[in-house]
């Protein structure tokens, strides 16, 4: 991929002080784009709050970059982002949501105050940036920004298998992460006309939520030890991929990123089906008819740490 692939696009990383959004904002940058990093400096159960953390980040990074350390998971917050990367940059072609805190339970110990704090910042931030982006984004369309016809706009959500194949304790986070795909799903349909793609990237790397995995089973002890041997940047790379030219018919997708794995994963879609064309089902002839057409389809019970628990080829 061309260094200046991605020369005169702005972006907006939340998340960015550390781990994969960190990574993001750099490759990006590298790739020629400028960025705001936004991250309040949390810890990854959203408690305290640390700015400096974004700013140093971004000192380093250097002029393409400038920091935000507010957060988005208000409305207020989210549009202050997006209008910091318009003032300092000139516009915004490109969002990137990846902020996420865990609060792990089971679903029988489950803490109302926890399970808001998770789906406000992984759900409802993500929802609140690509809304407050949108407006700025169909302005390009309109105004054919960079291109004619406008094929800048990206929007990448950063989801998690957690969100597909559920994990032990992990309610509020998994709930929040297949939200996104919901997101992701109708905001690639909303923006197509103007243009803009919308995807989801589930990673695999080293990262506080893998660091804080507490395996149930030899399986999810292998899976934690291999995704901390992943670099993040392998996620960066794809990200940017899915912003380049090269990209720009692709939307509504989802992908998983394991080192130097790609994942295209299916969507739920119907794959089988009983009809009673007699009259109403009775539960003896519904016990059959499941076992009969669905019972050899059902997804098995398993957790995403041991669906992936294989050797990344890294």
């Amino acid at each position: 991929m061309s260094d200046a692939l991605l020369t005169g696009r702005v972006a907006l990383v939340t998340g960015a002080a550390q781990g994969i959004g960190k990574a993001i904002a750099e490759v990006l940058v590298q790739r020629g784009a400028r960025v705001v990093l936004a991250d309040p400096g949390t810890g990854i159960d959203g408690s305290g709050a640390d700015p400096k953390l974004v700013e140093a980040v971004a000192k380093k990074i250097g002029d393409g970059a400038a920091a935000f350390g507010d957060s988005i998971a208000t409305p207020s917050g989210a549009a202050a982002a997006v209008d910091l990367a318009v003032r300092r940059f000139g516009g915004l072609d490109i969002v990137v949501n990846n902020a996420a805190i865990l609060r792990d339970a089971f679903i029988f110990k489950l803490e109302p105050r926890d399970w808001e704090a998770v789906l406000r910042t992984n759900l409802t931030g993500a929802a609140l940036v690509t809304a407050a982006a949108a407006a700025v984004l169909r302005d390009n369309a309109k105004a054919n920004r960079g291109a004619t016809p406008y094929g800048w706009g990206r929007i990448v959500n950063i989801g998690s298998t957690a969100g597909f194949y559920g994990n032990f304790g992990q309610v509020s986070y998994a709930s929040a992460k297949a939200g996104l795909l919901g997101l992701t799903r109708v905001t690639a349909l909303d923006m197509s006309r103007s243009g803009v793609t919308a995807n989801l990237v589930a990673p695999f790397a080293a990262t506080r939520v893998t660091e804080t995995i507490k395996p149930q089973n030899d399986a999810q002890a292998q899976y934690k030890a291999r995704a901390l041997s992943v670099s993040p940047k392998h996620v960066a790379n794809f990200v940017a991929f899915l912003c380049s030219p090269a990209a720009q018919k692709i939307s509504g997708q989802v992908f998983g990123i394991r080192a130097r794995e790609v994942f295209l994963f299916q969507q739920p879609r119907p794959v089988a089906r009983i009809v009673n064309g007699a009259g109403e089902w009775t539960n003896d002839d519904l016990a059959a008819a499941v076992q009969q057409s669905f019972a050899a389809n059902f997804t098995p019970l398993t957790t995403d740490l041991e669906s992936f628990s294989s050797e990344p080829i890294v």
